[in-house]
């Protein structure tokens, strides 16, 4: 009898050790204490898993490319040192979510995923401004909200899945809505200027003008029908 209390025992401190572990070896952080543990670790594996094409228009610096959809992912991050602290983003922490549990399946001891991504990054000020523009400037995009009495702006991405249910009736009510609202469509990565400016940290966003002044805003995934109620 005494035995199989031990053995339980031990199965049940086991199972909490391995919770235990498991916890403290993925941490999904905020962006304060994300840039905090960044700056404090010498010499930090700072892996941005979003693809070559998002890497190369912008990333965190001193980050290395290594894309999670990408075939040789596992082969690169094998040449990273598991026993020092590694540091995962993507866009908006849905891909890097994915790579930081795979990471600690490789064997790594302490890995760090940033929350909201590189867009919670830039929107919080942490980026440096960048001297290129990146598709419609500020200027631009004043004089398109002011174009029309009302105006509705959608920032999408190809890769984002709400963004991409959302199309059909996006596209459906710029047709049926012509002559109420102008409706106009943004990839965020290919209009990164405007997307930095406005501080935009997530995807789809979708902002309502009338007049020039915004008067809505939606982060995030809205209904067909509760978008026509705003439109």
């Amino acid at each position: 009898m005494n035995s199989k209390i031990i053995s339980l025992s031990l199965i049940c401190l086991l199972f909490l050790s391995c919770q235990g572990q498991q916890t403290k070896t993925v941490q999904t952080v905020d962006v304060t204490a994300f840039a905090e543990k960044l700056k404090a670790t010498d010499k930090a594996q700072l892996l941005d898993v979003r693809t070559p094409e998002e890497f190369s228009s912008g990333h965190i610096e001193n980050a290395t490319n290594v894309n999670w959809n990408g075939d040789d992912f596992v082969a690169k991050a094998e040449n990273y040192d598991k026993s020092k602290p590694v540091f995962v983003y993507c866009k908006v922490g849905g891909r890097s979510a994915q790579a930081a549990d795979k990471l600690a399946e490789l064997g790594f001891n302490e890995v760090y995923n940033l929350e909201g991504g590189i867009m919670k990054w830039n929107a919080s000020g942490n980026a440096k401004p960048s001297e290129k523009i990146i598709g419609i400037c500020d200027q631009e995009y004043g004089e398109l909200i002011k174009s029309s009495e009302r105006v509705m702006i959608d920032f999408n991405a190809k890769w984002c899945a709400p963004c991409k249910k959302m199309n059909p009736y996006i596209l459906k009510f710029q047709r049926e809505m012509a002559d109420k609202i102008k409706i106009v469509q943004f990839d965020a990565d290919e209009n990164k200027t405007i997307v930095d400016q406005l501080k935009l940290d997530g995807l789809p966003v979708i902002i309502v003008y009338e007049k020039g002044k915004e008067v809505w805003r939606n982060v995030g995934y809205i209904s067909e029908e509760e978008l026509r109620k705003h439109l």
